[in-house]
């Protein structure tokens, strides 16, 4: 059953491209037609592209790796940040820090400089300090944050990227690439779809088009992590009884009982030895 019909991304606006002199020709066999100098896109296709995506997320999920979702526009940053942490993946909503892939351990040391600082807040090391020093600690702390805030959880590269409007995060899409991360991306007209493993060619600037679209594949993600949670439990209960069979398959080892000798009745006391008689000494004469 398809995650997305026509009528809906219809609805959110989906088919709206950009106009016609700004288009891309290698978008041409998603364009379905041409009105008031603005291209459409096709919608049939980009319902199975949505299907397609949404297939392989769920596969990444259900493997148990990270997905980073990237799109810095202003009216679609709050979408994309609501629906990542639903699915409990990482984001990037503001600036794309360069290099945050090609030299990802530099990116971690800014994680951990930021762990530090929550560190000294809390065992005191802050009332030592001066208001200045204390004032730009908390401006870099809160400048950390709003930069690398919502990827503290992502301890190593991520398995997969999901871009919107790839013509503007092209630095983050020329990374994955280079790294060999798969590109999912909502494509327009403007764009080339060459770079990007998934294409979804849609209108990028909507809001509401982006998060039609993000509805499926977020659902597709959710399905994939509960899946991996059904599948460990079964796997633990399979052990358990595993281990239980075993225990039951051991040979029991004979459990050898002490002779024991009768007791005495406690109403009859053991008979005493009657003591030698003394000889009598013979009598006088």
């Amino acid at each position: 059953m398809s995650r997305t019909n026509f009528d809906q991304l219809l609805q959110a606006g989906c088919h709206f491209g950009h106009l016609k002199r700004k288009w891309n020709p290698s978008m041409a066999p998603y364009i379905y037609t041409e009105r008031n100098g603005i291209h459409i896109i096709d919608l049939h296709k980009t319902v199975a592209k949505i299907d397609e995506a949404a297939e392989a997320l769920k596969q990444i999920a259900k493997g148990g790796k990270k997905i980073l979702f990237v799109g810095t526009k202003k009216q679609t940053k709050d979408v994309i940040a609501e629906k990542a942490a639903s699915v409990n993946m990482p984001y990037v909503i503001e600036r794309w820090p360069g290099g945050m892939l090609t030299n990802f351990p530099t990116i971690r040391k800014a994680v951990k400089k930021m762990a530090n600082i929550d560190r000294l807040m809390t065992d005191g090391t802050f009332n030592n300090l001066s208001k200045r020093e204390l004032l730009q600690v908390t401006r870099q702390r809160a400048k950390l944050e709003k930069n690398l805030g919502s990827i503290v959880d992502l301890t190593r590269l991520p398995n997969a990227l999901f871009v919107v409007d790839v013509l503007k995060e092209q630095i983050a899409v020329r990374e994955a690439n280079r790294l060999g991360i798969p590109v999912f991306g909502i494509v327009d007209t403007n764009s080339d779809p060459k770079n990007i493993d998934f294409v979804i060619p849609a209108n990028d600037d909507a809001k509401d088009s982006v998060e039609a679209i993000l509805n499926a594949c977020c659902t597709a993600i959710a399905e994939g992590i509960e899946e991996r949670n059904v599948e460990k439990a079964d796997e633990k209960a399979a052990d358990a009884q595993d281990e239980a069979e075993a225990e039951e398959a051991k040979p029991k080892r004979p459990v050898r009982r002490a002779r024991k000798d009768e007791a005495p009745a406690e109403d009859e006391a053991p008979a005493e030895e009657a003591a030698p008689a003394e000889e009598e000494a013979p009598a006088a004469e």
